[in-house]
């Protein structure tokens, strides 16, 4: 099967898988926002699948992430590109002036990902998150023209939050693709071996030690909530929806006892809207 054959088919893929994880509380934005977000969402999916998702026979991991590198600096430059996904970013590219360099990280992050299973202390993780979850805050703000540099350190904490929380919920699907998003400093510390990780049911120094990185993630979320005051319009309302996501699904993490292992941990929906709710009333207050 031949590579332009199969990237249309993985860019409708990303779409599709956009569209249904599209969080709730963003739906509510006006068509110009909405088709931005959509298309930066869209983008990072295709490129998170990249990294993780197995590819049709014959796709290259590396060299598909060096192309849509090679064509984000081509159009930086006013040339011509042809990679599906690129093309479906072009127009917010260039309306919301994204920055190239933050998509870059993006594509980086997933090349970490080709060579990097393991992160020995926390602060490793969160150097990995500057790169796989951080640029899309970046992203968001430039989308509603809300860009500054305290709100951009206030962004990268929910970002960094966001990403540990993602991590804890998919424990067993990363240690199944060969990956640990765990610090080994901290599993040596509370007794968990890799083994634990591939029982289906945490034991409970592994429930200890998710409880011990959610309540982490938190911290982190806490410190960035102030950037959901610090904007205004249709992006506070957006933000406080990131926000209140992070801290329902850290709740649904908490009411499974901390054991992500037995099945997907996943926020209620409702708990996550009345999150939301009190977030926006708080930061408008």
């Amino acid at each position: 099967m031949s590579q332009q054959i199969v990237v249309p088919a993985v860019h409708r893929l990303a779409q599709a898988r956009t569209e249904e994880n599209f969080p709730v509380a963003l739906r509510v934005l006006p068509d110009r926002y909405r088709r931005h977000l959509l298309a930066v969402y869209g983008y990072a999916r295709h490129v998170d699948d990249l990294g993780d998702e197995p590819q049709a026979p014959g796709v290259d991991r590396t060299a598909e992430l060096d192309r849509i590198e090679a064509e984000l600096r081509a159009l930086a430059t006013g040339r011509a590109v042809s990679h599906p996904v690129v093309r479906a970013l072009a127009p917010t590219i260039t309306g919301c002036r994204l920055p190239i360099e933050a998509l870059i990280r993006l594509v980086e992050a997933n090349r970490v990902d080709q060579r990097v299973t393991r992160y020995a202390t926390f602060a490793q993780l969160v150097q990995y998150c500057t790169l796989s979850a951080n640029p899309v805050g970046e992203l968001v703000l430039h989308v509603f023209g809300q860009v500054g540099p305290a709100r951009r350190e206030l962004s990268d904490r929910i970002c960094t939050a966001l990403q540990i929380v993602e991590h804890l919920q998919d424990v067993a699907e990363d240690h199944r693709r060969g990956r640990i998003y765990l610090p080994g400093e901290d599993m040596d510390r509370f007794g968990v071996t890799e083994d634990d990780l591939a029982r289906p049911a945490a034991s409970r120094p592994l429930r200890e030690l998710i409880a011990f990185e959610a309540e982490r993630a938190r911290a982190w979320l806490d410190a960035g909530a102030p950037l959901v005051s610090a904007l205004h319009g249709w992006a506070r309302l957006a933000v406080g929806g990131y926000v209140a996501g992070g801290r329902a699904t850290l709740d649904a993490l908490a009411a499974a006892d901390h054991d992500p292992l037995r099945g997907a941990v996943r926020p209620d929906r409702r708990r996550a809207l009345r999150r939301w709710l009190a977030a926006t009333v708080r930061s408008a207050g």
